[in-house]
């Protein structure tokens, strides 16, 4: 149980966090079709077993990013995973320079392979919300500097997203 944990669900499926639940079920479909142990020839038996092996990971990544709510804890989880990794933050993007997705509440930054940054709506309000929350405790004039780092959902690359603070002119930066 604990190996599916650290497998990427969406690399199961062949498909990026960003991709549509159409396209999700598209990509599940397929692999269906082609792993369905229904649909196999009389091949041997291992390919047999490769092949139901390959058909039921695919079935459970497509019922866990099928659903809204395990989907969102899902990549929550994933996230978490990939900011524990360290990687270099290859430079900063200020949420300003983000394109805005109104239908999936999300910023969205091109990367240089063609993959994206995503950053949610809800993301952007914790982050605040934490960094605000710390400022009154620590009650101190000295300018803390904070971030969220966003991994591409394609390569390895990762960006620093900023942002001010209404009401406050000290901004989010990675140190």
């Amino acid at each position: 149980m604990c190996e599916a944990v650290e497998e990427d669900l969406y690399a199961v499926l062949g498909a990026s966090p960003s991709d549509s639940i159409q396209q999700l079920r598209h990509r599940y479909q397929q692999l269906a079709l082609q792993y369905h142990p229904d649909r196999l020839g009389g091949g041997s038996s291992s390919e047999a077993e490769s092949a139901v092996k390959r058909f039921l990971e695919a079935d459970a990544a497509w019922r866990t990013l099928s659903d809204p709510s395990t989907r969102r804890q899902y990549d929550l989880q994933r996230r978490a995973r990939e900011l524990k990794q360290n990687w270099p933050v290859d430079s900063t993007v200020y949420l300003e320079d983000m394109t805005w997705e109104q239908d999936e509440r999300v910023y969205t930054y091109s990367c240089r392979c063609g993959g994206g940054f995503n950053v949610s709506e809800e993301e952007v309000g914790e982050e605040t919300q934490r960094r605000r929350q710390d400022d009154e405790e620590e009650e101190t004039e000295e300018e803390e500097h904070s971030g969220v780092v966003v991994c591409c959902d394609t390569c390895s690359l990762s960006v620093c997203v900023t942002w001010s603070l209404q009401g406050n002119t000290q901004s989010f930066e990675c140190q």
